[in-house]
């Protein structure tokens, strides 16, 4: 099994940062995706930005040149630095990975954390 848990988020002001991190335990064989979801009040979970292995990161077009995500492989670690934050960036955010413990790969998710956007 694989667990993935985050820290951060919390309440911040329109134009404010914030920084997630996530870090990923147990009997990882091998992680293919690394990255952050989110879902806001009444829609769907959406990706917000990846990073798979050995390519460069994947970001939602909303958060294209706000936010930046990082991945440590030795580590099993991957942050999401969240700079000028918009109210509409509201929302509980997931790590997700797609990992194996075994020859299975998985969608493992973390218990999510809640960012507020104030305006």
């Amino acid at each position: 099994q694989v667990q993935l848990v985050e820290s951060g988020g919390g309440l911040v002001q329109a134009g404010g940062s914030l920084r997630l991190s996530c870090a990923a335990s147990g009997s990882i064989f091998s992680i293919k995706v690394m990255g952050w979801y989110r879902q806001a009040p009444g829609k769907q979970r959406e990706l917000v930005a990846n990073v798979p292995s050995s390519l460069n990161p994947n970001y939602a077009d909303s958060v294209k040149g706000r936010f930046t995500i990082s991945r440590d492989s030795a580590k099993n670690t991957v942050t999401l630095q969240m700079d000028n934050l918009k109210p509409e960036d509201t929302g509980v955010y997931y790590c997700h990975a797609n990992a194996r413990a075994t020859w299975i790969w998985n969608d493992y998710w973390g218990q999510g954390t809640q960012v507020t956007v104030s305006s």
